[in-house]
């Protein structure tokens, strides 16, 4: 299923293009692996750019931060911004430096990043990020209060124009180099759980969402 303005004339792949992929599902499934995105935009002439968590949620992005970040505040008040996530699934050696690459997944997304309203709308918005990082942590942990609700700022950013782009496989050399004596080929990366360490007061057993989070990224 396309995304309902990809490719645009902004989105489309130009270097290797052949790696653009505009398909929702495709798009969707790199955000959904995702923890850490960048936004980006110009204000007064001036780039910024910053790491955040998000999430998605149908064909909405939310992303979250301090009201009184600059960045939001400029976001929200409908400056055009660019939002990327990439995920590096491997190393890719080749014999040859030229040729040495990464595989990855990323996602590319430009639109008007808009101020979630309403106390309602903002909590769901909230709840959708703390359970794309940790699922089911939202049937455990308390909410938001309405002081720290006050001082949390939540942009929504339509998913209507966006491509990914993709490197799967191993290294391609230049046809002169494949007799060469060096070692070629991939090393996959993942992401990976470690044992958990609970707090100093913490007398709560391990609940089972966390179990299984920890087996997912074994």
């Amino acid at each position: 299923m396309p995304t309902t303005k990809a490719p645009s004339p902004r989105t489309k792949v130009r270097r290797l293009g052949g790696r653009g992929r505009y398909d929702q599902d495709t798009v969707h499934a790199i955000l959904d692996a995702g923890l850490v995105g960048h936004m980006a935009f110009i204000q007064e002439d001036q780039p910024y750019a910053i790491p955040m968590l998000y999430a998605r949620r149908e064909r909405v992005l939310y992303l979250h931060g301090s009201r009184l970040s600059r960045l939001l505040k400029g976001a929200g008040g409908g400056i055009p911004v660019c939002f990327t996530v990439t995920l590096v699934d491997g190393l890719v050696l080749a014999r040859s430096g030229f040729h040495h690459s990464v595989n990855y997944r990323s996602v590319v997304v430009l639109g008007r990043a808009g101020i979630v309203e309403g106390e309602a709308a903002k909590r769901l918005a909230l709840d959708t990020i703390v359970d794309h990082i940790v699922p089911g942590r939202t049937t455990e942990a308390r909410g938001p209060s309405t002081k720290e609700l006050a001082a949390t700022e939540v942009l929504a950013l339509e998913l209507d124009e966006a491509s990914a782009k993709l490197r799967t496989g191993g290294p391609v050399d230049a046809p002169e180099d494949y007799a060469l004596p060096v070692w070629a080929g991939e090393i996959p990366l993942h992401l990976t759980a470690g044992e958990p360490v609970p707090d100093a007061r913490c007398a709560v057993p391990l609940p089972a969402y966390l179990e299984r989070l920890v087996a997912a990224r074994a």
